[in-house]
């Protein structure tokens, strides 16, 4: 067996990655899409925008899309969309970007988070039911890197209590769970565009949705040059103005960009789907590495945006992730441990009283004597999945040659595991990020 690069050994990869990497892939037909609005002066309108709306809206055969600036901005939108308000709640797992539910503050509604699977790193049905309450709005169901969640479960316990289903998709665009696009099984959905994603088109975000009524309050609230598209009475008496004070249409140099990825993105899906699962088939029953994908039929992870692995450390005799990745980047391979760090632990959701309510704002709105806020220990898999967990090469290109070295580096530390125990200096107590997205090396 080879020594490990760490301790003396040779590297396993040492050829340049060349473009195994580079996203997005950016392509003549993309740069003149984005030229003609430059050249037009379009950079403002909505007309490029609207035909994205209808396209994306097509692809997941639902009526209603609307466009925004930011993933942030379209999940937002899809609050405001469902009537939250002040004193509402809603659930989001403590894994996962803010984006996921921080804009709820602005509503005068708050988060209740719930635990994760500890395999699928989504939100975990069993641990939702017993945080709901008559204040409870929605579910927010996270496909979590590109992961779908457990959509049956979750929907069938939101049906039965009469709350809404708000998917974030910004992981997993073309992700299938049991044959459904993410994103058409809820209430409403949002999804990031931004230039780091699996659908990559600059920095944008999109809402889709089957209801008429969530659609409007969405142009009311973001997109007020858009007002002559509301037809509901109610919403038409405040017309004119954005209702939220915000202005989120997408920028049309995004809208162009999209519009060729999407014709695109079918094509670059399938490529990286064949290179990662072959990546994981060739670590099949390497200890201590488990794969995080999809086990269900006709599930997958779309376009695989921030690919991880399970570490399971108890079969490499307790050997730290930090170790353990600190050797696999020796072999050549970028890696790091940990995913999002657990929210609830974060002081935006403990003690920051951001609007000058003389509390913090998690509880500010809240029934006197009612304290929501989950303190470190309360939410067990959330906290400890950072040392469960592994950043993995994310390939662009059906390489085999390549992908086969990436593998092997991986395999190579375990097999040479027990050298690194001595000397082994566990891992600090803080790991992971508050962001996901990689700028290069996978």
């Amino acid at each position: 067996m080879a020594e490990l690069a760490l301790l003396g050994g040779p590297k396993t990869v040492v050829e340049d990655p060349g473009d195994l990497f580079d996203w997005p892939i950016v392509t003549p037909e993309i740069e003149e899409a984005v030229l003609e609005v430059l050249r037009a002066g379009k950079m403002s309108g909505t007309d490029v925008t609207q035909q994205l709306e209808q396209e994306y809206a097509e692809w997941h055969g639902v009526q209603y899309a609307l466009a925004h600036n930011t993933g942030t901005a379209s999940i937002h939108g899809a609050m405001f969309g469902l009537g939250i308000g002040t004193g509402d709640e809603i659930i989001c797992p403590s894994i996962t970007f803010w984006a996921s539910c921080l804009q709820v503050y602005s509503l005068g509604g708050t988060v209740v988070f719930a635990d994760v699977d500890p395999d699928t790193l989504c939100i975990d049905p069993d641990d939702i039911e017993h945080r709901i309450t008559d204040r409870t709005k929605a579910i927010v169901a996270v496909h979590y890197a590109g992961y779908p969640a457990d959509m049956d479960r979750i929907l069938e316990i939101a049906g039965r209590h009469g709350i809404a289903v708000l998917e974030d998709c910004s992981h997993a665009h073309g992700a299938l769970y049991k044959g459904r696009l993410v994103g058409t099984m809820g209430d409403v959905a949002g999804f990031s565009l931004m230039s780091g994603k699996s659908l990559a088109c600059g920095e944008g975000g999109i809402m889709i949705t089957n209801d008429r009524r969530i659609y409007e309050r969405a142009l009311v609230f973001g997109h007020y040059a858009r007002h002559y598209q509301i037809t509901l009475d109610d919403l038409a008496a405040g017309a004119g103005l954005p209702w939220g004070g915000y202005k989120y249409r997408m920028h049309q140099l995004t809208s162009a960009m999209a519009r060729v990825q999407l014709k695109r993105y079918a094509e670059e899906m399938a490529e990286i789907d064949r290179s990662m699962n072959l990546f994981w088939d060739l670590l099949e029953g390497v200890p201590g590495l488990g794969d995080h994908r999809p086990t269900t039929e006709n599930t997958t992870k779309g376009g695989w945006y921030s690919p991880h692995g399970i570490y399971r450390r108890e079969e490499l005799g307790g050997l730290s992730i930090s170790r353990f990745c600190e050797a696999v980047r020796a072999e050549g391979v970028p890696t790091s441990p940990g995913v999002n760090k657990a929210l609830h632990l974060h002081p935006v959701f403990n003690t920051l009283d951001i609007y000058k309510q003389g509390e913090p704002t998690r509880i500010a709105n809240l029934p006197d004597g009612v304290d929501i806020r989950q303190p470190k220990g309360s939410l067990p898999v959330a906290e400890g999945v950072q040392h469960r967990t592994f950043s993995i090469p994310w390939f662009k290109h059906y390489r085999r040659e390549a992908i086969e070295q990436y593998a092997a580096a991986f395999r190579k530390v375990s097999e040479g595991h027990e050298a690194l125990l001595e000397g082994d200096p566990g891992d600090p107590e803080e790991l992971g990020s508050w962001g996901l997205t990689r700028r290069k090396g996978g």
